[in-house]
């Protein structure tokens, strides 16, 4: 009987549709040795939720059909291996994690035939490959035998030793295979990519070494010197399409597949920017504002790594993830497009004219209201691989939710995250989707004044899972295998029932507390009766009033009668 890979066609096709933003951090950069990535799936219309796939024993050879977005492939299959492996989310049980952000490129080149998106492309590997070595050795193989039909991708490839960035692309209609390249992220560095190529140069095979091999050679890809592979014709691909005519030296796979422009500098290597600039000097950084400024004849990229100032946290990476610019030239909550409560979120579209006829433009940043889901992972290689695997995940926003830490052995999704419980027209109580965006569209509109009352949620639930972690690590320590993971199973869902109940607890302070525009105080945790607050709009807000307003709303000043 043939039996299915059925890759969620919905997810996959909104994630594509909007932005997305990853987060890489070498083991030598992390403060712990851990290798750690992040993913916000941002993309309107779905409730994020986290997908589950089994590990699995199998016919070798046996035919699997592939559904992804787009053309309907039946009748089009390939062929099964005999063991497929437990996938969480987008980590699988070896601690392989593989996540990403489309950057679409030259749109010309999309093979709506092939028979790969990225996402199935994606969760492919995660059944079938240990490390990330294999995963692009996988997805590459995958790709010249049945075709890709996505447009641009990057994609993140992690295990608890190495992360690597590769980018790929299609050949256009009738073209099959694609052409890409994987670079290994060095150790000591951080890298980031957010809906725009990265990749510029990168270095060549030569004779009898092994530090570069293209795909003729990518059976040597496990050789440890390895740091970067590329497909065999991603040169010659772009002289034979006119996107490259220089020397094979000064060639550069952003500019011929994904040529640049203010629109996709600004709106996505500005993340990769802000989050440079959280760990590392801002001088040093602010030196690319030209090149985020759109002024291209001054500076045409940003580096794609650098080493950090001092090794990032878990921490650090989560509150990455929750940026909005703030304290650059670029924030999102110090102007009168704030609002009156200095309010970071922006409504779509990205460009809006004003009545006399000037185009303009809003910001976007890495945290936003659109995300589906959000994830922060982290694998690490000193410890089993059921533990040392841990996707901190939630559904929306990333500056709005608490990440909740679930193992990567997990067998059974917690009830919150399920799919079936997080129906995309119909509020549930039972929903993380639901319940974190009930919240965050309480907060949104007066982000200044409510703010305090979500951060203090969030600190509570993630200080004490991370407080928590030390006594996992000594509860798992004389288990048996299967012991363990069934421990921490329980471990997981008791983690994201505390979430759900904190988060109730939240929805229902917020709506008594600011009732009305009042600010009502707050004691031991319940909201004190018959005394508020009136703390009016932020000061930056009213300082734009008179501008924009003239003298409409100047309060005339009496003249005391006595002095007439």
């Amino acid at each position: 009987m043939k039996k299915h890979l059925l890759f969620l066609s919905l997810l996959t096709l909104l994630c594509h549709s909007f932005a997305c933003t990853n987060l890489i951090v070498g083991k030598k950069a992390s403060a712990d040795g851990s290798v750690m990535c992040s993913y916000n799936c941002d993309g309107f219309g779905f409730s994020g939720s986290l997908f589950y796939s089994p590990a699995g024993r199998h016919t070798p050879g046996e035919p699997i059909a592939i559904h992804g977005w787009g053309p309907t492939h039946e009748g089009r299959f390939v062929p099964q291996v005999e063991y497929t492996y437990n996938v969480v989310g987008l980590m699988n049980e070896h601690q392989l994690t593989i996540v990403e952000t489309t950057f679409d490129g030259r749109l010309e080149l999309v093979n709506s035939d092939g028979l790969f998106d990225y996402f199935s492309l994606m969760r492919i590997a995660l059944q079938r490959c240990r490390n990330a070595r294999q995963a692009i050795k996988c997805m590459a193989e995958m790709v010249e035998a049945y075709g890709y039909n996505s447009s641009g991708e990057t994609i993140t490839i992690c295990d608890p030793d190495e992360a690597w960035i590769m980018e790929i692309i299609g050949k256009g209609p009738d073209r099959q295979g694609a052409v890409w390249v994987a670079l290994r992220v060095p150790d000591d560095c951080i890298c980031a990519h957010a809906n725009l190529s990265r990749i510029r140069q990168f270095p060549l095979e030569k004779k009898k070494t092994y530090r570069s091999i293209s795909s003729n050679n990518i059976k040597h890809i496990d050789r440890p010197e390895v740091e970067c592979v590329y497909a065999h014709d991603v040169i010659t691909f772009a002289r034979e399409k006119g996107f490259f005519n220089g020397s094979d030296a000064d060639f550069s796979f952003r500019d011929a597949y994904c040529p640049i422009d203010f629109e996709n500098v600004r709106y996505a290597d500005a993340r990769v920017w802000s989050f440079f600039r959280h760990h590392a000097s801002h001088a040093e950084m602010d030196k690319y504002l030209p090149y985020i400024n759109g002024e291209f004849d001054k500076c045409d990229h940003l580096p794609l790594w650098i080493k950090p100032d001092k090794p990032l946290t878990l921490r650090d990476v989560q509150h990455d993830m929750r940026d909005h610019f703030e304290g650059t030239p670029l924030d999102m909550t110090a102007d009168m497009t704030a609002g009156p409560w200095s309010s970071p979120v922006r409504p779509l579209p990205m460009h809006f004219k004003s009545t006399d006829g000037n185009d303009y433009f809003r910001e976007r940043a890495i945290a936003t209201q659109q995300s589906g889901f959000s994830m922060t992972c982290q694998m690490r290689s000193w410890l089993p691989n059921d533990v040392g695997g841990v996707t901190w995940f939630n559904c929306d926003d990333a500056n709005m939710i608490a990440y909740v830490p679930l193992y990567c052995c997990l067998t059974q999704v917690p009830d919150p995250f399920r799919p079936e419980n997080n129906p995309r027209n119909e509020f549930s109580f039972e929903s993380a989707f639901w319940m974190n965006n009930w919240v965050a569209n309480m907060v949104y509109p007066r982000y200044s004044m409510m703010i305090g009352d979500l951060r203090e949620a969030q600190n509570e639930l993630e200080d004490y899972y991370f407080a928590d972690q030390d006594s996992v690590l000594k509860a798992i320590e004389n288990l048996t295998p299967g012991d363990r993971q069934a421990y921490l199973n329980g471990k997981s869902i008791a983690y994201a029932k505390r979430m759900m109940e904190r988060w109730d607890k939240l929805a229902k302070l917020l709506i008594v507390r600011y009732n009305d525009q009042v600010v009502r105080p707050v004691e031991n945790g319940q909201v004190v009766r018959g005394r508020y607050a009136t703390p009016g709009y932020d000061q930056q807000f009213i300082d734009a009033i008179g501008p924009a307003t003239g003298d409409r709303y100047r309060l005339k000043k009496v003249i005391d009668r006595r002095e007439r």
